[in-house]
């Protein structure tokens, strides 16, 4: 998920684990057997940063092959937004994520995103969408 604030910053995170860990990454992760896309990304992102998102609105997918116990497994990312206003939140790193922190969209450097898929994503979000 691109998760932005009112002050143009980006929720991102750090990854924790294998593959790519202490690179960055957005808050996000599989969705479970029984959930919409929609719940498990709003599940995901409380899990990983501790925030209640309500309203995320789709973006885009791209194919993807996620290394997994050795294996590449195909996979679809898909891409939402969230949109944070009034106050920051306060966030608390956690599952999967070793930190969390807010950036400034213009300081985001896709380059720091250890997963090619998700670095292509933030190239494409930051092409594309004006926040």
């Amino acid at each position: 998920a691109f998760i932005v604030n009112d002050n143009d910053e980006m929720l991102v995170v750090r990854r924790a684990k294998a593959p790519a860990k202490g690179t960055l990454d957005l808050p996000g992760g599989f969705v479970d057997m029984g959930e919409t896309v929609e719940e498990g990304m709003v599940r995901e992102i409380k899990e990983e940063t501790g925030l209640d998102i309500t309203n995320i609105q789709y973006l885009f997918s791209s194919p993807n092959v996620y290394v997994y116990s050795g294996m590449g497994v195909h996979t679809l990312d898909m891409d939402y937004l969230a949109r944070v206003h009034g106050s920051v939140p306060a966030i608390k790193a956690a599952d999967d994520a070793a930190e969390a922190f807010w950036i400034p969209i213009a300081q985001v450097n896709p380059a720091e995103f250890g997963l090619t898929s998700i670095r292509n994503a933030v190239i494409r979000f930051l092409k594309e969408y004006k926040v």
